[in-house]
């Protein structure tokens, strides 16, 4: 026993019955699979002679359309490698490391065909065959039942397989899916007339239907009236399945759910939603754009057809997919490209930039064109930044912020905004498992949001966020507020500026922890080789502006082409102030250095000197 275990032992049994420490597995929580049991389709209630892999459906499927057939589009999208993505699978070595049996959990959205398999019994992966790496496969999604019956809109044999259950489902998240037991096939249309069971499933086209594995909560972690969070006694259920009651790991259905996209659609003039109408409503609408094209080789061409390619942010994960997998003859290596492509595509259309010069600053607003949180989706890694450059007239760099070294794969994050959400470790979570207190790479034992400065879809509204478990946490955002204003100071002979918004899947930081703190598997040094090989996961350009600046004089803080003493109450309530408008701040940082502070004082004494 080491002396780390034994100090866990002493903080966990003194503080009652969840207080249990997995010494052989070497967990610093020892949780059950009965700790993460959820409602829905249990293992065994799905007979595996049913379900099929995906290859038997691509011979109706596929091989006649590449552009829009569901086969190829599928086959390269994060959906169709779910099973085989190295960033999953390292994550999952690092969780089960720190809670025992949680991969239970995560396999139940990553993997699902583990729990048709039953290979999700075993919590670290290792017994995954080639269905459960089918990942989010075509009899999956296409055998899936709503859980929450609608008389007269859901099909009628659905009531049958929910009285069935032992637990029904009474929210969409947490993978808590219901499958056919009989693996009968269901989609939207009603004159479809396939060699199968085809039932008619309007469930499909609706967002809840994507809201059953994109709104996470850890089950193992509760909400309290206080709005804190506190650890589950150890062995027993959730005792409340509502996502919105556990710790929120990914809120994407939720931000949707209560902006304006799922409240009446927005119009967006084409930007996604494929051909047709321009208002777009649900996930389908802008993941699953339509398209003219037949859904089978023999079947009618359709105006409606939703194309497969669940193109999301994660281009660089099937980067590496494709890397790792390149003489795997399931993994299609031109789908993967065609996919990454497409989810490129995608973050270039989820952000727009305006710019705009006021006297010696540049105002640069980036607007979440998406209909959730700008970036969403998994929480660890991923952020959004601004890179601004400043050139003279002869294009010499002069300034520049938010730096990033593709070298060392380090950002410059004092001088510019990142929009990102960071978890940590309260006081009380730290003394239980012996790790430090705040922020952490440890997820599945986090129990606070120390930050998420992600930028809102239209429709926000503080309120309705904080209680789903999307609050705004380290900033300040405005009901009804889906853009951001950061002002950055112009340094003097400025003609002209670069302004860029990037993206990034997964920092450096968060790479070497996975890789670092493995101790079960090699999955963390696999993924880090993936990583060196790819470039260190560099940053995507999602949308750039090249706007010229006009001259200004240097600190001129009122904008009236002079400097004086109404300047100087300006600039001294910027430096004094930390609630002085980000304009001012901007304005008063002459040492360009994105701050104000002394060092700008010289600089504003001489520009005072000069204009008086």
């Amino acid at each position: 026993m080491t002396p780390r275990q034994s100090k866990r032992i002493k903080r966990w049994s003194a503080c009652g019955a969840i207080c249990v420490i997995a010494l052989v597995a070497g967990a610093v929580v020892d949780m059950t699979i009965e700790d993460f049991h959820l409602s829905g389709t249990q293992i065994g209630d799905a007979k595996q002679q049913y379900f099929f892999d995906s290859w038997d459906c691509s011979s109706c499927h596929g091989y006649f359309d590449q552009t829009n057939e569901p086969w190829f589009t599928w086959k390269g999208s994060l959906m169709g490698n779910a099973g085989r993505d190295p960033l999953f699978l390292a994550q999952l070595a690092t969780a089960n490391q720190d809670v025992a049996n949680v991969g239970y959990f995560c396999l139940r959205c990553h993997v699902p065909m583990s729990f048709v398999t039953g290979h999700a019994y075993q919590p670290d992966g290792s017994t995954l065959d080639d269905l459960d790496k089918d990942g989010v496969n075509c009899h999956f999604c296409h055998s899936m039942v709503d859980p929450i019956y609608k008389p007269g809109v859901s099909p009628s044999i659905d009531q049958t397989i929910l009285n069935a259950l032992v637990d029904v489902p009474a929210y969409y998240g947490n993978a808590m899916f219901v499958l056919d037991p009989f693996g009968r096939r269901r989609g939207p249309y009603t004159d479809a007339f396939p060699p199968h069971v085809a039932i008619p499933s309007p469930f499909h086209r609706t967002g809840d239907f994507c809201g059953t594995c994109h709104d996470v909560g850890n089950a193992a972690i509760t909400k309290l009236p206080d709005g804190t969070y506190q650890y589950n006694t150890i062995n027993e259920r959730t005792p409340n399945e509502d996502p919105h009651s556990q710790f929120p790991l990914e809120r994407t259905y939720t931000e949707w759910k209560l902006s304006s996209f799922a409240n009446g659609g927005v119009d967006m003039g084409g930007r996604f939603g494929g051909q047709g109408a321009t208002v777009v409503n649900s996930c389908q609408d802008c993941h699953m754009p339509k398209v003219t094209a037949q859904g089978c080789y023999f079947g009618p061409t359709r105006t409606d057809i939703a194309r497969h390619d669940f193109a999301g942010a994660s281009a660089w994960v099937l980067e590496i997919i494709g890397l790792h997998y390149q003489n795997d003859g399931n993994v299609d290596q031109d789908a993967i490209l065609d996919g990454r492509a497409k989810a490129v595509d995608m973050l270039e259309r989820a952000a727009s930039l305006e710019v705009e010069q006021q006297c010696g600053a540049l105002r640069v607003r980036v607007i979440n064109e998406s209909g959730h949180k700008l970036p969403t989706g998994h929480i660890e890694g991923r952020r959004v930044w601004l890179n601004v450059k400043m050139f003279d007239a002869s294009d010499a760099l002069l300034a520049e912020y938010g730096h990033y070294d593709s070298a060392e794969a380090h950002l410059d994050e004092a001088t510019t905004p990142i929009y990102e959400m960071k978890i940590g470790l309260s006081e009380q979570a730290a003394q239980l498992t012996g790790y430090p207190a705040g922020e952490t790479t440890h997820m599945s034992l986090a129990d606070i949001i120390v930050k998420d400065t992600r930028i809102p879809p239209r429709g926000f509204n503080n309120a309705a966020f904080e209680a789903g478990g999307a609050p705004v946490v380290a900033t300040t955002y405005a009901d009804g507020q889906y853009w951001d204003d950061a002002w950055f100071a112009l340094p003097e002979d400025c003609a002209r500026a670069e302004v860029t918004v990037n993206y990034q899947t997964v920092t450096r930081h968060y790479i070497e922890a996975l890789r670092d703190g493995n101790y079960t598997d090699n999955w963390g040094d696999i993924l880090h080789n993936l990583w060196m090989q790819t470039g260190k996961g560099p940053p995507i350009p999602m949308v750039n502006l090249e706007p010229a600046t006009a001259a200004f004089v240097r600190g001129d803080m009122d904008c009236d082409s002079d400097v004086d003493f109404d300047d100087l109450n300006i600039f001294l309530s910027a430096l004094l102030n930390d609630a002085a408008p980000e304009q001012a701040k901007a304005l008063a940082d002459l040492s360009l250095d994105a701050k104000a502070d002394a060092n700008d004082i010289q600089g504003f004494a001489e520009a005072l000197i000069q204009g008086g």
